[in-house]
């Protein structure tokens, strides 16, 4: 598909906007009720189960009659309410853990709707993916030669029969960042065309596995179809390729890694790379085959904020000249969200009870952590400093890769589902976190009690 007859760019998704007095909403709440005194604490996240099932089901809708399996990336937000409203509207799971998994398995994901990725799984992880089901999972994503014995002795071992993919390492870098571009010749995921000869030998010689997909993830915030496409390209060279000489292959999994705003971008919609997908697939005669793809963020950022209370200003003089350095001081850090640390990422950052006035200055938005690089960037704030702000877009990656950095509580969730009672969980607190850290270790025979 020519990105001349690509439908136009995604709007911004209605979860975040402001009501009439300004304040900041998500979904049908207003955020400053939430959080008035004596309310929820901070910080906290803040879901939309509304906003996630409309994208989820557009997402799914696009496929039309298609076969199709829009595999929820699970990283991207862990949380049982979320999960279970993907799952609710289509979606099926990419999971690259046992724990994950497990979340799947419990959110009402059936097993054959399920594909697990990773370069290291554990034995342990590999037995949970065969012994899910009467069948086990739909397919454990080889990402190396070596591990189609693993998968094979962990199989015999247990009596079943093992469904595996191949994930290919296609050769192809995109315009993202480094941390997260994966398709790579430098990249640890996939197997390189040049290996996939040997995995193919080594799937045929094991009777305990049947392949059955072919994958490629090429990396994530995919601005547009390009890159997707090129890897999707070999995914489907290999697949005819194998067609020729074994088993037809079910599972054409093209991966996902579709972008999202942060703020001054237009990225494609999920459903462009979906029809995109779907157009590629019927040009090369894959129309009966399970076309998946694998959305993680594009289903949730959007939909999550995370809610900080200011502590307080400072002010500094800097240098000889008479400047001034000027920072907010707020009670979220980067052990809350850590993608500013960790991907140079930036995120809208504004008053939680009115938009930022024309004109305004900036000002650096940092954290409590003892970290130099518990930096938010700088962002325009009124002169008076505002008592609560909202962090936008940090619906992904965010909860799932907090920490208790610092002896600091992990955040509080909310879920907010269109006009029912906002649902809220908390974590274990401070002072749990002290008695565990100051437990006496157990003898080493009693470990495993």
């Amino acid at each position: 598909m020519s990105q001349q007859t690509e439908p136009t760019r995604a709007a911004s998704l209605p979860s975040f906007d402001r009501d009439s007095a300004g304040r900041a909403r998500l979904g049908r709440s207003v955020l400053a009720d939430l959080f008035a005194p004596g309310q929820l604490s901070t910080p906290a996240y803040v879901y939309d189960l509304t906003g996630i099932r409309a994208a989820a089901q557009a997402l799914v809708e696009a496929f039309g009659e298609a076969p199709h399996l829009v595999a929820y990336a699970v990283k991207a937000n862990t949380a049982g309410p979320v999960v279970r409203t993907i799952a609710a509207a289509g979606c099926g799971a990419d999971v690259v853990s046992g724990g994950e998994l497990a979340v799947a398995l419990g959110a009402g994901i059936p097993p054959q709707r399920i594909v697990m990725s990773g370069v290291a799984k554990l034995d342990g992880e590999i037995d949970a993916a065969l012994m899910a089901g009467p069948h086990g999972i739909a397919a454990i994503q080889l990402e190396s030669v070596e591990e189609a014995s693993r998968v094979a002795a962990r199989a015999r071992a247990l009596g079943r029969r093992a469904r595996v993919g191949l994930r290919l390492n296609p050769g192809v870098l995109v315009d993202t960042h480094v941390h997260v571009a994966t398709g790579h010749d430098e990249a640890k995921f996939g197997i390189p065309m040049a290996d996939l000869g040997a995995a193919f030998e080594a799937i045929d010689a094991a009777c305990e596995l049947s392949l059955v997909g072919i994958s490629s993830h090429v990396g994530s915030q995919l601005m547009e179809t390009r890159g997707y496409l090129l890897a999707a390209e070999r995914v489907c060279d290999v697949v005819a390729a194998r067609d020729a000489k074994g088993p037809i292959i079910e599972l054409v999994d093209f991966g996902g890694g579709f972008g999202i705003d942060y703020g001054g971008t237009s990225p494609l919609a999920p459903d462009v790379f979906a029809r995109a997908a779907l157009d590629l697939a019927r040009r090369r005669g894959l129309e009966g085959r399970t076309i998946v793809v694998e959305p993680g963020r594009s289903l949730v950022a959007a939909m999550g904020v995370l809610v900080a209370r200011v502590i307080q200003t400072k002010r500094a003089r800097s240098g000889d000249q008479g400047g001034e350095r000027r920072w907010l001081m707020i009670d979220a850090g980067m052990n809350d969200l850590i993608r500013p640390a960790l991907y140079q990422a930036k995120h809208r950052i504004e008053p939680l009870d009115a938009p930022v006035p024309a004109g305004a200055r900036g000002i650096r938005v940092v954290g409590p952590v003892c970290e130099s690089s518990d930096d938010f960037g700088e962002h325009p704030m009124p002169e008076s400093a505002p008592d609560l702000v909202v962090i936008r877009d940090a619906g992904a990656y965010g909860y799932t890769m907090a920490s208790e950095y610092n002896g600091r509580a992990l955040p509080i969730e909310v879920f907010l589902d269109g006009d029912a009672a906002p649902q809220v969980k908390r974590p274990r607190g401070v002072d749990a976190w002290v008695r565990e850290r100051l437990e006496e270790p157990v003898a080493r025979g009693d470990a495993g009690r």
